[in-house]
């Protein structure tokens, strides 16, 4: 049995990721395994922490039952409150037993994936245990995947996979949340343009169209005279949108042209992951 067609890209993302998140932690010795990442609060064991611990959910295995220390200053909502019970209830395990648990969490999302028959649209459990569609479930974790090998390359000093599958499926997550960016969180004004201009290992050119009623649209077409434009490379720009970077510190790899204010305000808004 295959996968349905439309489900593929994403197995094919994921498995790219999650293969090269294994290669990277495999060799680590113990103390690398407490390096910070730019994901905050995290250090590497928390990253690959929170991958196996979202593929188990996708397995269907039980949450754990765990109480959170109160100390934890990253924690300041229930999202994260849920995300960190996978975290916090392995900080305390060897190199060892990250390895070899990340190891046998991979095969058996394999087996699952080869075994996959469902329809696109068939609703599974997902995360908080809301219903979701299966498509955007393998789309979340080939992205949320991706993202999070990412992390792990900055913190370990090895760069790549920019442009891999995986780097394909963030950019597009992440242009679907850009009209709300401009449009709504940063008010730009209506019957107005914003382009994006983005070099590097994934080049692109995108315009958010903001019509009379103050919606956003996601165009692929140059705008003439917009109201502000940016330039920046695919990295700053994937960083900023998954809050790993903030304006201020990536500044200097920022080009940003129009009225002060609205460029001002959507690199504020600019970051959409929880």
């Amino acid at each position: 049995m295959s996968l349905h067609p439309t489900l593929q890209p994403y197995a094919d993302a994921w498995t790219h990721s999650i293969e090269a998140i294994s290669e990277l932690v495999s060799p680590l010795v113990e103390g690398e395994w407490n390096r910070r990442t730019p994901c905050p609060g995290w250090s590497v064991r928390d990253v690959v922490s929170h991958v196996i611990g979202l593929e188990c959910e996708m397995l269907g295995d039980p949450r754990p039952i765990h109480t959170l220390p109160r100390d934890l200053f990253h924690v300041t909502n229930e999202h994260q409150r849920y995300m960190e019970m996978q975290v916090d209830v392995r900080r305390h395990h060897t190199a060892p037993e990250m390895t070899s648990e990340l190891e046998y969490t991979v095969i058996r999302r394999n087996r699952q994936l080869r075994n996959e028959s469902r329809e696109p649209g068939a609703m599974i459990r997902g995360l908080h245990g809301q219903e979701t569609a299966l498509v955007d479930a393998m789309r979340t974790r080939a992205f949320d995947v991706w993202v999070h090998e990412q992390d792990l390359r900055t913190a370990l000093g090895r760069p790549g996979n920019l442009d891999s599958p995986g780097a394909h499926v963030a950019r597009d997550v992440l242009l679907e949340r850009l009209p709300k960016v401009v449009a709504k969180d940063a008010g730009a004004p209506r019957s107005s343009a914003i382009v994006f201009d983005v070099h590097g290992p994934l080049e692109f050119l995108r315009t958010i169209c903001v019509d009379i009623n103050g919606r956003g649209t996601l165009e692929t077409s140059p705008a003439l005279g917009p109201a502000a434009a940016f330039a920046l490379d695919w990295e700053t720009y994937f960083r900023l949108a998954c809050g790993r970077v903030t304006p201020e510190a990536a500044a200097d790899r920022i080009k940003a042209e129009g009225d002060p204010g609205l460029t001002a305000a959507i690199l504020h808004h600019f970051a959409v992951t929880p």
